[in-house]
């Protein structure tokens, strides 16, 4: 029984097919011929079928005609259908003659004629068995498919339990630290915000670019903190609010500045980022001063090479990333298409 329920839906159906063949053979045999022509002919017959069904289906239908070898196909058909229809004949008459006729008979053309014609009718009836087995196939493919996605929306809200058991006890936080330090309760705001972020947006394939710049603002105010000193910082934006882009796109330019382009104990530090909507094209470019501790430092690293792979699977060649020096002061430019 462990058998049969491991079978696949299509296994057991094709078994159930055949089965059901080898009754209507042998029972519509056995009132004229008894029992053992009966157990000739059904499973010689049933053997015919199967040569010709899944002869056709799984070996002469794809590796030939579906490879462009038509000539070739037609040629094969054929003599399968013959050979295997001459072979069935022979067959059956051969073991009537030997167990069950009282004297020989011989085989009329007409019997080779109805074999052979049953065989090409069988062939044709290989098309609609090969269609029904792709469909119990995709069908049972679909039902794993959503079976799987159910399971992973179930994961999905067990993870985000504790994301958000997390975000509730930073708001709890928050308003306890409100009353005493309006500037810490902010800091952590900013925090919840980067983190709520990250669990409901990134996963997305667009984010409002409002959203975008949120982010990116959430995370520069919690890099000041770690700053000895001011932080000469301007952000121009002139892009449409509606906007939508791919989550994270420009946070790599902004992350470098901060690991590679900052002196966290000096007072000249200067930053310049732009986001800027030219026609159909969005261009972020970001500058910053090049710090003797810092210049030694991979400002072109992994961080670049991830992003560079990204854009061209998500815009092909359509895009432009560079990076440059110049003058003490480090630029990262892109464009891409909106």
């Amino acid at each position: 029984m462990n058998f049969i329920k491991n079978m696949a839906i299509t296994t057991r159906l094709q078994w159930l097919i055949w089965i059901a063949v080898f009754l209507i053979l042998f029972f519509s045999v056995l009132p004229m011929d008894g029992w053992i022509y009966a157990f000739i002919f059904a499973p010689v017959s049933v053997a015919f079928y199967l040569l010709v069904i899944y002869g056709n289906i799984l070996v002469l239908f794809p590796r030939f005609y579906l490879t462009g070898r038509k000539v070739q196909y037609v040629i094969y058909v054929i003599i399968m259908l013959v050979g295997g229809g001459l072979a069935r004949g022979y067959t059956t008459h051969y073991l009537y003659n030997k167990l069950i006729a009282t004297k020989p008979m011989t085989m009329a053309a007409s019997d080779l004629i109805y074999v052979i014609v049953t065989g090409f009718l069988t062939f044709l009836l290989s098309f609609i068995f090969r269609i029904a087995i792709a469909y119990f196939d995709l069908k049972q493919q679909s039902e794993k498919i959503m079976a799987q996605k159910s399971q992973a929306e179930l994961d999905l809200l067990k993870s985000q339990v504790q994301p958000h058991f997390l975000f509730n006890t930073l708001n709890n936080i928050y308003y306890e630290a409100y009353r005493e330090a309006p500037t810490t309760a902010k800091l952590i705001e900013r925090l919840s915000d980067i983190m709520r972020y990250f669990v409901d947006e990134s996963p997305k394939d667009q984010v409002a670019i409002t959203t975008e710049i949120q982010f990116l603002e959430n995370y520069i105010a919690l890099e000041k903190i770690r700053m000895r000193h001011d932080l000469d910082l301007a952000f121009v934006q002139a892009c449409n609010s509606e906007l939508r882009i791919p989550p994270m796109l420009l946070m790599t330019f902004v992350e470098n500045i901060f690991k590679h382009g900052i002196d966290k104990s000096s007072s000249d530090n200067k930053i310049e980022l732009s986001l800027i909507q030219d026609d159909s094209y969005l261009v972020f470019e970001t500058v910053n001063k090049i710090h003797p501790a810092s210049a030694t430092a991979e400002t072109n690293g992994f961080g670049i090479k991830n992003l560079e792979k990204r854009l061209i699977l998500l815009y092909g060649n359509t895009f432009e990333l560079h990076t440059s020096k110049h003058n003490n002061f480090f630029t990262a430019y892109l464009k891409v298409p909106l």
